[in-house]
């Protein structure tokens, strides 16, 4: 089955340009404007749109999320009314993927089953679940994937040869590589060891491999 997500990066390839993807908190500063902001993501050129679903503990982000998703959850965001966002924005951008980042709890709250439905019916193409790694799979990866919904994985600068078979297993969608050690923007990324990495990783998939995190 053809995603958005899998369409985009065709289109990029024909024309020899890499994806542009935007991240941003649902509901930050508060939910009208979240949908204003994701509305005018497209027409400033972003190629995907990566959608924070707010959460009380994100382990793996800095100070800037770490605040946008409490300022989110202070104006009343949740993952529902995070769907609704996806579905809203819908009603004008048919073609745009999107793609829900965040934490497995969540997800396990609203109940699995009941969440893929709902995603796939609201617009969602696909997630990024940072704290579930390939051990967990059956948890949300595989009926994800089931479900017609990308499942990316994360590959980091620790993410060895012997590793990154398990990692790619059940990925799909694109690879994102965790460009720093560490937590989301709390350094800047080296880029010749980017490069090396991300080549490193091609010679295992034939994924897109998008970098993130510095």
């Amino acid at each position: 089955m053809t995603t958005r997500i899998d369409t985009r990066f065709a289109e990029l390839k024909k024309h020899g340009r890499a994806a542009f993807i935007t991240f941003l908190m649902a509901g930050d500063p508060d939910p009208a404007t979240s949908l204003d902001i994701i509305k005018a993501l497209p027409k400033a050129g972003a190629d995907i749109i990566e959608i924070g679903m707010p959460f009380t503990d994100p382990m793996a982000d800095g100070p800037a999320i770490q605040a946008a998703g409490l300022r989110a959850l202070k104006a009343g965001m949740t993952l529902r009314k995070t769907l609704d966002l996806v579905r809203a924005f819908r009603k004008g951008d048919a073609t745009t993927p999107l793609v829900l980042m965040g934490y497995y709890n969540p997800i396990y709250i609203y109940g699995v089953d009941r969440f893929l439905i709902d995603a796939k019916s609201a617009g969602v193409d696909g997630l990024i679940i940072v704290d579930l790694p390939p051990e967990e799979d059956t948890e949300l990866c595989l009926p994800a994937m089931k479900a017609g919904l990308n499942f990316i994985r994360l590959a980091t600068p620790t993410t060895d040869d012997k590793r990154l078979p398990a990692v790619l297993a059940n990925t799909s969608g694109f690879v994102y590589y965790v460009s720093i050690t560490g937590i989301t923007g709390s350094a800047s990324a080296d880029t010749a060891v980017v490069g090396d990495a991300v080549a490193r990783i091609k010679r295992h998939t034939k994924l897109p491999v998008c970098v993130g995190f510095g």
